[in-house]
């Protein structure tokens, strides 16, 4: 399935976890589901269990979060860290996801591997070079930010199924462990955008694996949800007009016109500032994913 004409479809292979960079470690202790952020102004990243917060204090409806293609730009380096930033400019985010399990009335996953991906602001994925933009980055974004068109890969999204890497960069690729409330944390930023695409970010949800805490590194088990999380209009709209993000020349795409939103029809991240009134300092980012861990998803 290409996704939404860019030719992002689940790619078929794994290779073998590599050595990861940063930390290994938890997400805070504390969930916050979809539906329920931090309250502007607030700056703590803790809070109650999933349980507790979610529709009104009850559970969070007991549904599967809906399968969604993986595109063409997914890495399988599992690499164990909190932070995965690394050195892209862009309004920070912290992405806070709750996993709960539908076929136990929703309880907390305990250690299922969060492995998120997305592109930076000017629309680039780690590991290949201008694939989202004609001609590479948009002017006033970074002068290391990879630059040149693949051969044979067109513009927004490159051929059908998986797209081999062209370097080893990883910036904005990482994986973390849900902690005893069902919750992982990552740092990234809010991401750029694309030809054909709406604001996303990618996210698969492993549970059974293990951590090789030397190499920092997650491997085994198997992929229970493959999905993407998406961004509310108003936000996008003044994100865009922000450093380093009003920069991006690509004419943006909106939910309404982003056919993989579409066919979701959920996924929507709840967003609030962690400092009141300044998007441009930080953002909080929260959903719940609903999954079956005994599962295999069939590719989408």
């Amino acid at each position: 399935m290409a996704e939404n004409g860019t030719g992002e479809a689940r790619g078929l292979s794994r290779r073998a976890a590599l050595t990861a960079m940063g930390g290994v470690g938890l997400g805070t202790v504390g969930a916050v589901a979809g539906g329920a952020a931090l309250a502007g102004g607030a700056q703590s990243t803790t809070g109650p269990p999933v349980e507790q917060v979610a529709h009104g204090g009850t559970n969070p409806a007991c549904v599967l979060s809906p399968e969604t293609t993986e595109g063409p730009y997914y890495l399988d380096y599992e690499m164990v860290r909190r932070d995965v930033t690394e050195d892209r400019p862009g309004i920070p985010l912290i992405l806070r996801v709750a996993v709960v399990d539908t076929s136990a009335g929703c309880r907390p996953v305990k250690r299922a591997a969060v492995d998120i991906w997305h592109c930076d602001a000017g629309g680039v994925y780690s590991g290949y070079e201008g694939n989202t933009l004609p001609g590479g980055p948009p002017s006033g974004m970074p002068t290391d930010m990879p630059t040149g068109m693949p051969t044979g890969m067109p513009p927004g999204g490159g051929g059908g199924g998986h797209a081999e890497p062209v370097n080893d960069l990883t910036f904005l690729r990482g994986v973390q462990l849900t902690n005893g409330h069902g919750t992982a944390e990552l740092r990234t930023i809010y991401p750029g955008w694309y030809q054909g695409r709406a604001l996303h970010i990618h996210v698969k949800v492993h549970v059974g694996g293990k951590v090789d805490a030397k190499k920092k590194s997650y491997s085994g088990g198997h992929v229970s949800h493959t999905g993407q999380f998406f961004f509310e209009e108003e936000l996008a709209e003044k994100v865009a007009a922000l450093e380093p993000y009003k920069h991006n020349t690509v004419p943006r795409v909106k939910l309404e016109e982003d056919g993989i939103y579409r066919q979701a029809g959920s996924g929507l991240l709840t967003i609030r500032p962690i400092h009141r009134g300044r998007i441009e300092r930080g953002l909080l980012a929260t959903i719940t994913v609903g999954v079956d861990p005994s599962a295999t998803p069939a590719a989408v």
